[in-house]
């Protein structure tokens, strides 16, 4: 079933990078007027009310951040970081960060329960670039198939 799972976000987890602007967006026109002015767009934030499709942009950008520290392979670090952003640890689930014999975990899951749906993602050796998706939540309620660790903390 992981290999299913892990396939499914390899197919679906395709994630835009920013856009450069083009050269007309970032040089003069030829008639001498001024080039529009680009300025990035604000961080996404929290749609309470929103689809978990529509909260996909901030689990992606912690997800990405948390990527990009010391912390890349801690599911914990990848727990807290969502939670500072405002999801709801209740809600959540993570993978262990090693395997039953104490070697690291070749990837980890860590997903946010949001309505009927799930927003899910995975990082590790074996995967390459964070990998964030929306998937429907599983039968039971949950997230992740398989064995996740308690969020006891």
């Amino acid at each position: 079933m992981w290999a299913s799972l892990a396939a499914a976000l390899a197919l679906t987890g395709c994630t835009g990078e920013p856009s450069t602007p083009s050269p007309s967006q970032t040089s003069a026109p030829a008639s001498g007027s001024p080039a529009p002015i680009v300025t990035p767009s604000a961080a996404p934030v929290i749609v309470p009310g929103g689809t978990a499709e529509e909260n996909l942009p901030v689990f992606s950008m912690v997800t990405a951040a948390v990527w990009a520290s010391p912390q890349q392979v801690s599911g914990r670090a990848y727990v807290d970081a969502l939670v500072t952003a405002g999801f709801d640890k209740s809600a959540m689930q993570v993978t262990y960060d090693e395997s039953t014999v104490g070697d690291p975990a070749e990837s980890i899951q860590f997903a946010v329960r949001w309505g009927d749906e799930c927003l899910v993602g995975q990082v590790g050796p074996s995967t390459g670039s964070p990998v964030t998706v929306v998937v429907p939540a599983l039968s039971e309620g949950t997230c992740l198939v398989g064995s996740t660790r308690p969020i006891d903390w």
